[in-house]
């Protein structure tokens, strides 16, 4: 069986979605004769725990830890909200950030490159060095973000030769917060001198989207492979579906992901329809910016929001299945195109119908066209997002809302843990 070793910043008890992927990975690879070996933080500063994770790792599954040295746990002396809310990515409104958020994000973004767990890379790489050597391990993953774990992996593969693959839950450069960091000129080029590097320098890549694959295409030779997140069969009770016509958002609502034209809609069907005020309900499940609060507010939908705050995942997937409605947004801009949120896969199987609500040519709107899961619709489509919450909320009304869902196979964790498994071959 082939030793893999793989290098993770999140693990159990790490909530959020940043840990599902290789969880689900971790599980399945042995089926397909991989033996997995993972190497995590020993005293990690998580934004988010879910301490039902835990039961999800494997029974006998090599998990190695070292100490790391954050600057999220020295900065959390002084401010452990603002700390928590910047390292989990709710980054303010730039027009409402304090002096000490504004001198966290420059010290992130410029003194720490790539990213603030970059004291982690020296110690690892003395540490597996050895280990790779003495217990025989024929290639290493490194998962990011965090992206400093790929200089773990471009360290490793220049100090022992081993095999490298470097996976990309997100983007490096261009994602969304990137220029929220107050980068210098310096940084701005050193940021990007790393990423050309290790995508140079790996033996090949892994992508979560198309898009994301085109756009590193520009930057390497080496071979780019898409392995989507996926869903996972999950042992959680099923709820009895809502009785109110329950809109529900999942997951972290950052206040870039701030749709106005949802809002309005909402506030125009409450004046309009009859009934509407009196079934709908708003729920948030998960970490809600002010601003997106405030906005809500500002429409008077207020009273209509059930704000549950962060759940665990299973509580979370309960939520989903028992919704009425799934809300799904992205930022509306030309680098989030290529972010499938991890979330998606869980809402396509729930059975609910979804609302999503992203930049022009995003990946994840065909995705959800092509699986028949719901309605995706840009920004400035009021109308549509309009009609498509009339149209459910007509079916609500008839008990007869639901969808009928296609090829979603494709996406289940074993099936994507078998293309993984061809590719580590």
């Amino acid at each position: 069986m082939k030793k893999v070793l793989i290098v993770t910043y999140y693990w159990p008890p790490a909530g959020g979605p940043g840990v599902q992927r290789w969880l689900k990975f971790v599980k399945y690879l042995p089926e397909f004769g991989v033996e997995p070996i993972v190497y995590i933080p020993e005293n990690p500063t998580y934004p988010l725990q879910d301490t039902k994770l835990r039961d999800e790792v494997p029974q006998g599954v090599t998990v190695l830890q070292k100490k790391i040295t954050e600057p999220y746990a020295w900065a959390s002396v002084f401010s452990k909200n603002k700390t928590k809310k910047i390292s989990s990515g709710i980054i303010p409104n730039k027009r409402k950030q304090s002096f000490l958020e504004r001198l966290m994000l420059w010290t992130r973004g410029n003194l720490f490159i790539p990213d603030a767990r970059v004291l982690w890379v020296k110690p690892s790489v003395t540490y597996l060095q050895r280990y790779i050597k003495e217990n025989g391990i024929d290639t290493v993953i490194t998962t990011g973000p965090p992206h400093s774990l790929h200089l773990i992996g471009m360290h490793l593969k220049e100090k022992t030769g081993i095999r490298w693959v470097a996976d990309f839950r997100d983007p490096w450069t261009t994602i969304g917060y990137h220029k929220a960091l107050k980068l210098s000129d310096y940084a701005a080029q050193k940021h990007k001198d790393l990423e050309r590097k290790v995508m140079q320098e790996a033996d090949f890549l892994l992508v979560t989207s198309r898009t994301t694959q085109k756009e590193f295409e520009a930057i390497t030779s080496k071979p780019i492979h898409v392995i989507t997140n996926g869903y996972d069969v999950e042992n959680v009770n099923r709820l009895p579906l809502d009785e109110k016509f329950s809109l529900a958002h999942i997951g972290s609502f950052l206040s870039e992901r701030n749709p106005r034209i949802l809002w309005k809609a909402l506030s125009e069907l409450i004046k309009e329809e009859p009934g509407f005020k009196e079934h709908f309900e708003l729920k948030l499940i998960g970490a809600t910016s002010q601003e997106v609060l405030e906005t809500i507010e500002e429409f008077r939908l207020s009273p209509y929001v059930n704000n549950l705050g962060y759940v665990s995942h299973q509580e979370a997937v309960q939520q989903q299945r028992s919704s009425q409605v799934l809300l799904l947004v992205e930022i509306d801009s030309e680098e989030t195109k290529s972010i499938i949120p991890g979330k998606l896969f869980e809402y396509m199987v729930s059975e609910r119908p979804i609302l999503a609500i992203g930049p022009e040519d995003a990946d994840f709107a065909g995705i959800i066209k092509q699986t028949n899961t719901g309605v995706f619709a840009l920004y400035d489509n009021k109308d549509l997002v309009k009609e498509t919450l009339l149209s459910y909320y007509r079916l609500y009304l008839a008990q007869n809302l639901k969808v009928y869902p296609v090829g979603l196979q494709q996406y289940s964790r074993r099936n994507l843990t078998k293309q993984l498994a061809d590719l580590l071959k």
